[in-house]
């Protein structure tokens, strides 16, 4: 019994230690926050729990007088219900724009504001702010974005490349669903 535990200890430290080795996928630098505001649609995702039941997803993001970025996020299910929740997006560091936290607003992260903030790193931002690659550092997490609600196939390379580039899985991506009138 105790070699059994001796050993799982010794897998849980070399675990451990092994994914604090891995560096943080390289992001783009500054972001104009003011170019950035607007309506983005998801193509794919690799999402969080909250995202289990969408089919489509897009974004607004407002720039506020304080710098930081009012969110809201809209996403329609299977059953053609839309949902849709609001949130903040403010810089981890003073100045830093391609590096945020986002916080939405709902009665736990009220209740603990400092554990619900998640990560939203900019990873990759085309020169005219048409497409993104946004996506958490330990890699769990990623969104394909588009100004758009399709691109071009190439665009779609483009972006997956830029994603296994930083390290990503993307194939367990989910892609964004058509409409059922489609």
């Amino acid at each position: 019994m105790r070699l059994i535990t001796t050993l799982c200890c010794v897998l849980l430290i070399a675990g451990c230690a092994r994914s604090g080795d891995r560096q943080a996928p390289e992001t783009v630098g500054q972001v104009d926050l003011q170019r950035y505001q607007g309506t983005w649609y998801e193509l794919a995702r690799l999402p969080m729990f909250f995202q289990r039941d969408c089919v489509r997803s897009q974004a607004n993001y407002q720039l506020q007088d304080d710098g930081r970025v009012a969110v809201t996020n809209r996403c329609e299910t299977k059953d053609g219900e839309w949902i849709q929740v609001q949130g903040e997006a403010f810089p981890q560091q003073a100045g830093q724009t391609d590096k945020l936290w986002v916080r939405f607003d709902n009665w736990f992260s009220n209740l603990f504001p400092g554990l619900t903030k998640g990560h939203y790193w900019i990873l990759y931002l085309d020169d005219d702010y048409s497409v993104a690659l946004v996506g958490s550092p330990d890699r769990e997490y990623l969104w394909l974005l588009s100004r758009e609600v399709e691109v071009a196939p190439a665009t779609r390379e483009k972006l997956l490349d830029e994603a296994r580039q930083r390290g990503y899985d993307v194939s367990e991506l989910i892609w964004r669903g058509k409409p059922e009138s489609a």
